[in-house]
Formats: structure tokens, sequence, C-alpha cells
């Protein structure tokens, strides 16, 4: 079985994963999402997920440098071939929305994208650990909520659901009921556009 490292702790990413046959090490990269200047949202993407995937592999070279055998390093599931990354954003009128840090900006956000269609953009990178390459590319999947009332919505971000996911939702998750119809690929808006990803992982 192929090992890779996923930097990311995203649960829904490794279920993919995983679903796929592989049993990633995980190596989540804490970097900073502020961007260093405004960019536009696929390059952003792309950005940040060569970000992390650089970091997680300076960060096995100095666990490996000081512990050979330290357990982070997975050294049981054999050598890694590449590293895989990702960054996840919700566009609506051309604007970026993040992860909500508040019931009231949970609840805001998804009342503005009631009945709207909206742009789900992730960012990959793949970084082939034999030769050094880096592959960066993004895909683009649009979603749309049917109608919902205040009193659904209030409801739902009094849950924990909301806070940890671009746009305040998961459409795997219990708002999955409220998305109508969508463009593009599924995985993408999980996020993990899997039927790229998978070339650059032979």
């Amino acid at each position: 079985m192929k090992t890779i490292i996923l930097a990311s702790s995203s649960p829904r990413r490794i279920e993919m994963i995983k679903q796929h046959g592989l049993d990633p090490i995980i190596q989540p990269s804490d970097v900073s999402e502020t961007l260093p200047f405004p960019m536009e949202p696929q390059i952003a993407v792309m950005y940040l997920a060569l970000k992390k995937a650089l970091h997680a592999g300076n960060q096995r070279k100095v666990i490996a440098q000081a512990n050979p055998e330290h357990p982070l390093l997975c050294r049981e599931k054999g050598e890694p071939s590449h590293i895989l990354a990702a960054d996840t954003i919700v566009v609506f009128d051309d604007k970026i929305i993040g992860k909500p840090k508040s019931r009231e900006e949970a609840f805001q956000t998804l009342r503005m994208l009631r009945k709207n269609p909206h742009h789900v953009i992730t960012g990959v990178c793949v970084i082939d650990l034999q030769t050094g390459s880096k592959t960066c590319f993004y895909d683009t999947s649009t979603v749309y909520f049917t109608d919902y009332s205040d009193e659904e919505l209030q409801a739902y971000v009094n849950t924990r659901e909301p806070y940890d996911k671009a746009g305040g939702y998961a459409i795997q998750g219990t708002f999955g009921k409220y998305v109508d119809h969508i463009e593009g690929d599924r995985d993408n808006i999980v996020g993990l556009p899997w039927y790229r990803v998978e070339k650059f992982l032979d």
C-alpha cells in the first residue's frame, strides 16, 4: 500500500483518502492562513496548499534529524512517496468566505447564501518526495441552496457544526439537506477533488 503524508487534520479528507485504499501519515500543518497580499481566490488556495505542504515536509525533516525513530514519523507505515495538502474556500459575489468565528457570523453567512449560488474552490499541492517536484492546481464547484427559514438556520448555527468549515457548512453534514443541486465535483466540495489528485500519486 502506498504511503503518503497528509498535511491536514480534516476528518473529511482523511476519510476520503482511506476510502481510496491509502493509509496516510497525518501531519497537520499549523501555518497562518493570512495572505501576504491580496490574491485571486484560485491563487490564494494554491498558495496556502503549497505553504502547508512545504511546512509538513520541513517539519518531518526536523523531527527525523532530532529522532529518526520518533512516533510522529510513523515508520511502521513505510517511507512516504508524496506529501498532499489542500485548502478549501467558499466564494460568493467575488468575496472569500472563511470559517465563521461566531454564531452571528455563521447565521449571516448562510442567510446570504440562501437561494444564491456560490463557488467552492479547493487548492491542492502534491510534492513527490523522490523527485522533489511540486504540482499545484485548483478545482471549482458551484453549490445552489434551496430556501430555508431563519428558524431553521438559527437551530443549525446553535450546533457545533458550522465553525470549522469554510462557509459554515459541510455538504455531507446536516446542512447538506438544503443543497438543491451542484455543478462540478462533489468531492471537491467535501475538500479534495480526488479524481484529479489520484493522477499525481502514481
